[in-house]
């Protein structure tokens, strides 16, 4: 029987982080993905420079890929550098592949990046977001939660 996977991800560096993907989206599953990288890629990593912010994945011919997100070239790389917004493949067990392609084709759903992390053993890995796009009614909803969590917690402070 195969072990079960643990509810969080053993996050020891976080390279990059896509914060607005919470406001902008409702999370509904979370994956860990691993990533398809050239040597300079990881060194362009370990050196802490990557963005997410305007990434997404999608299914292609059974594969999952990470489009649009920048890592940009290697400081001390030379001519066989990386491309730094080339697509790269996500490694997923197929099962999991099978999933988010029926979610996003049935559902309407969307792939989202949440962070980039290198793991215990130091590997890079994705934190892959199943995620439906909020409407504006729900972005002021999650603002107003916000904003009275953080009144309350003052209050709280001041009283108490």
């Amino acid at each position: 029987m195969a072990k079960p996977k643990p509810p969080s991800f053993d996050k020891q560096k976080i390279v990059a982080e896509n914060r607005r993907a919470r406001f902008d989206y409702a999370i509904e599953d979370t994956f860990e993905a691993g990533l398809a990288l050239q040597g300079t890629e990881v060194k362009a990593l370990r050196a802490g420079e990557a963005s997410i912010a305007e990434s997404y994945a999608e299914v292609k011919d059974g594969q999952v890929w990470l489009v649009n997100s920048n890592i940009p070239e290697y400081s001390h790389g030379n001519r066989q550098n990386h491309e730094p917004r080339r697509p790269r493949k996500l490694l997923l067990h197929g099962r999991e592949i099978e999933r988010l392609f029926g979610a996003v084709e049935r559902k309407g759903m969307t792939l989202v990046p949440l962070s980039i992390y290198f793991n215990a053993t130091g590997r890079a890995k994705v934190e892959l977001a199943l995620a439906k796009g909020k409407q504006a009614h729900d972005k002021r909803q999650t603002i107003k939660e916000r904003d009275w969590k953080r009144d309350k917690a003052r209050l709280l402070r001041e009283r108490g």
